[in-house]
């Protein structure tokens, strides 16, 4: 199936889906695919990349320049440092991107990114079904950041 294909079906899912989000919905370097999506059914999806970006500024500005998607995720441990991390958050922002925070496979207890989301108001985090302990202690600082600033993010 050619990208243009792929982009047609998805296409006809939003036409009978109440699909909100899209990740990776092409291959990480099919630039023309994101971009096409992007310009026909950005206004109605948010259309998420991941391997696309991997959280590298570089190629987060081809994106930026080629109308690639609408938001992106960010890995924390994926670029190298947190000072990398939020260049790459403010770049995305400035271009009108959705910022969503993510968890890594393999990922451990550490509720970091619960912080992180609610610390640079991401308004989005991804970690997963609340089915292990890895992804319980996530949710579970989400929950007691809630109690203590309901006002200071939109994430809740």
């Amino acid at each position: 199936m050619s990208g243009s294909q792929l982009g047609d079906l998805y296409s006809s899912w939003l036409d009978n889906y109440p699909i909100s989000s899209l990740e990776d919905a092409f291959g990480e370097d099919d630039w023309v695919s994101w971009s096409e999506f992007t310009a026909r059914e950005g206004h109605r999806v948010q259309v998420v990349g991941d391997d696309l970006y991997v959280t590298n500024p570089t190629r987060l500005a081809k994106g930026i320049s080629k109308g690639s998607s609408n938001a992106i995720l960010i890995k924390l441990n994926q670029i190298g440092t947190v000072s990398e991390t939020l260049r790459v958050i403010e770049m995305a922002r400035s271009a009108g991107f959705a910022t969503v925070i993510s968890h890594r496979s393999g990922e451990t207890s550490d509720d970091i990114i619960a912080d992180f989301a609610v610390g640079t108001d991401a308004g989005q985090i991804k970690t997963g079904a609340p089915a292990r302990s890895d992804r319980t202690s996530k949710y579970n600082q989400l929950l007691r950041i809630a109690e203590q600033c309901d006002v200071f993010t939109n994430l809740f």
